[in-house]
C-alpha cells in the first residue's frame, strides 16, 4: 500500500531525470547589434547571421536560445551608438556587438570608433548585460598608420571592460572569393556559415556567461 502511494512522485523523478538537458533552463534572447554582416545582406531571410547561429546553437543543444537580428546595413558605430536603447531592448540577455567595418570603409578617424564602441559596451555592461565584441580589420589600402590605430580597438575595449573578444569577424571569409558576394566584401549564405561556424565557441562562452549571471542575480 505503501508503495503505490509512492509510485507518483518515483515516476514524476525518473521523468524528471530523463528531461533533456537545459530544458529547464529559462529561454535566453542574444542581441546581435551590427551593420550588414549581421542584417545578411542579399541574402534570403534564413541565410542571414543571426538566423544561422541560432540553428547552429540548437544543433549543439542550446535550444532555448534566440538570436535577434538588430543588422542594419550602412550602420556605422555612430549608427550603432544611436539606436542603442531601442534596438537591444529590455528582452535582451547578451549582446554581439558587430560594428566598425563601415567605418574603416569610410576611413573614419579611429579614435570616433573607439569612443563609440566603448560608449556602446559600457552602456551595455550597465545594463548587466555580458558582451561578445567582433573584431574588424581595416583595409590594408589605407595605410599601416590607420590600420595600427583601428585594429587595436577591439582587444584593448575587450581587455579594459571584461568583454568576450572574437578577433575578427570576417575570419577565414575576406578576401576568399568563393564565400562573397560579385562585391568583394560581404559573404554568401556559405560565407555566413563559414563566420557561423568559427565564432560558434566564442558565442556558447556568452551564453555561459548570461547563465551564470542569471544564477547569481
Amino acid at each position: 500500500m505503501r508503495y503505490c502511494k509512492l509510485l507518483p512522485a518515483l515516476l514524476v523523478a525518473a521523468a524528471l531525470s530523463l528531461a533533456p538537458a537545459g530544458a529547464s533552463e529559462r529561454a535566453l534572447t542574444i542581441v546581435a547589434l551590427g551593420d550588414s554582416l549581421t542584417a545578411g545582406y542579399m541574402l534570403g531571410p534564413d541565410e542571414d547571421f543571426a538566423t544561422q547561429l541560432e540553428r547552429a546553437l540548437q544543433a549543439a543543444g542550446h535550444e532555448n536560445v534566440k538570436i535577434a537580428n538588430a543588422g542594419v546595413s550602412g550602420d556605422t558605430t555612430s549608427g550603432g551608438l544611436a539606436r542603442l536603447d531601442w534596438a537591444v531592448g529590455p528582452e535582451a540577455d547578451a549582446v554581439i556587438v558587430e560594428l566598425g567595418a563601415n567605418d574603416a570603409l569610410r576611413a573614419i578617424d579611429p579614435g570616433v570608433t573607439r569612443e563609440n564602441l566603448e560608449t556602446i559596451v559600457t552602456r551595455l555592461k550597465a545594463r548587466g548585460l555580458p558582451v561578445l565584441l567582433a573584431g574588424m580589420l581595416a583595409p590594408p589600402n589605407l595605410g599601416a598608420e590607420y590600420g595600427d590605430a583601428f585594429n587595436t580597438i577591439y582587444a584593448d575595449l575587450a581587455a579594459a571592460h571584461d568583454l568576450i573578444l572574437y578577433p575578427f569577424f570576417l575570419d577565414g571569409v575576406a578576401a576568399e572569393r568563393h564565400l562573397n558576394l560579385g562585391d568583394g566584401i560581404h559573404p554568401t549564405a556559405e560565407g555566413v556559415g563559414v563566420i557561423v561556424e568559427r565564432i560558434l565557441p566564442e558565442v556558447e562562452a556568452l551564453i555561459a556567461q548570461a547563465r551564470k549571471d542569471e544564477a547569481v542575480n
